[in-house]
């Protein structure tokens, strides 16, 4: 299910800055501190009040030469009033939010920000802001004074570059007459799988519009039901006087959640050079025609995301909710094993706070020459805790021991397999993310 939320502004000018007045008209004159507030009112950052005071401390500290004090655990008591003594290993919160405003930072200087001069970054693995230029002008270099050519060389110089333009040619005729060798990288297994140099793969993100369909209407959906499109028309016909318009803007819009866009961006970065045979495509844009022959992700479930429906049999753990929209959903655990539960319940909500579940599946694609990766949560923050998970190494090799597979990166062959993810989350977002188990499919 996809949702929108938004968060109250906070008082980090009164309650954190703290500054006296001579230095305050020093902070306010500083182009780097323009900047800053120049950013904090853009449109990336009006709905997030907790990352605009995050933004503002650490650019100040900066300014001020404090830099060096920026540690996650001071972050957390100064800006977000956490309890003195708290232990940044239980509660993550500092670092999801400073990764959501590294993408915040991103989206603006990509987007109203690309005319700024100057550029405020937050590198990874700390929480000290650099301000850099964003112009490298630099001066042309002269061209050398040449000195005239005798006649005697003027006449052998043709033969000269006759003979390099011909070795030149079977240097090049000797390469294209080899095979072609593949790339040397290959990302960590899972992702091996899904990222390789002899497939195109396809990340299809979730349909918010088909979710909000569901609940106005409260169908289950189907498939096929996406497919024939007749979701927006049964929506608009409760809706009422408005119904129409409504209906023409869930036809016309492509929506997703922030999840999916968040997992997305991940597994770009994840596929390193093979990023130029992955492809980003809507869930409302797919057809049946494109699933042959080709790796595959599938980010959310089928509540948001109805082509992972076709994957359901091959799958344990399968979505389920009581009545659309009003009921909390579930895993259901369709053959439990010792010490598991028979279903697996989920937030209630997008944005509350609590546990939520998550399956990643790695299954073959239709025609089986290829992978499917699903990401599948109940609520957005499953979703995102799902892909996250995936990103750090001693998760994945968690999941490996949990298989009986090898520990290591590289693995040879195919493992087919679903786990279930358990996530905390605090403020709509995933603060951690458990293991809770796991299926080998053949």
């Amino acid at each position: 299910m996809c949702s929108a939320s938004s968060s109250s502004p906070g008082a980090y000018q009164s309650e954190v800055m703290g500054i006296s007045a001579s230095k305050s008209v020093v902070i306010l004159s500083d182009e780097r501190w323009q900047l800053v507030q120049r950013i904090v009112t853009s449109p990336p950052f009006q709905k997030s009040g907790r990352l605009r005071d995050l933004l503002e401390y650490l650019a100040e500290q900066a300014i001020r030469g404090s830099a060096h004090e920026l540690t996650e655990h001071h972050i957390g008591e100064a800006v977000f009033h956490k309890p003195s003594g708290y232990s940044p290993l239980e509660d993550s919160s500092v670092r999801v939010l400073a990764r959501q405003l590294r993408l915040k930072l991103h989206e603006y200087f990509d987007g109203v920000g690309r005319d700024e001069a100057l550029i405020i970054e937050i590198p990874k693995g700390t929480y000290a802001p650099v301000f850099r230029s964003a112009r490298h002008d630099t001066a042309p270099i002269p061209a050398p004074e040449l000195e005239p050519v005798p006649a005697t060389k003027r006449a052998i110089l043709p033969w000269i570059l006759c003979g390099v333009l011909a070795v030149v040619c079977a240097v090049l005729l000797f390469r294209l007459d080899r095979p072609a060798s593949a790339p040397a990288f290959a990302p960590p297994w899972p992702f091996s799988q899904i990222f390789d140099a002899r497939h195109q793969t396809v990340v299809v993100v979730a349909d918010c519009n088909y979710g909000m369909s569901r609940i106005l209407t409260g169908q289950r959906g189907s498939l096929e039901q996406y497919l024939n499109r007749d979701f927006p028309q049964k929506a608009a016909a409760l809706v009422g006087a408005a119904g129409s318009r409504f209906a023409d803007y869930i036809s016309d819009s492509t929506l997703t959640s922030f999840a999916d866009v968040a997992d997305a961006v991940s597994l770009v970065i994840v596929a390193g050079p093979l990023q130029k045979q992955v492809f980003l495509r809507s869930a409302k844009d797919l057809r049946i025609r494109d699933l042959d022959h080709q790796n595959y992700v599938f980010i959310g479930s089928p509540s948001s995301n109805p082509w992972v429906s076709l994957f359901q049999d091959k799958l344990n753990f399968r979505e389920t909710e009581e009545t659309v929209g009003k009921s909390v959903k579930a895993f259901v655990n369709t053959s439990p094993l010792p010490g598991e539960q028979q279903q697996y319940r989920g937030l209630p909500l997008t944005g509350s706070q609590g546990d939520d579940y998550a399956t990643i599946a790695l299954v073959p694609n239709m025609t089986r020459d290829g992978s499917v990766l699903i990401l599948q949560g109940l609520q957005q923050e499953g979703t995102e805790a799902a892909g996250r998970f995936l990103l750090e190494a001693e998760n994945r090799h968690q999941l490996q021991r949990s298989l009986g597979v090898p520990i290591s990166d590289s693995i040879a062959g195919n493992i087919w397999f679903e786990a279930l993810i358990r996530s905390r989350t605090v403020s709509g977002a995933p603060n951690s993310a458990t293991l809770v188990a796991v299926r080998r499919i053949t």
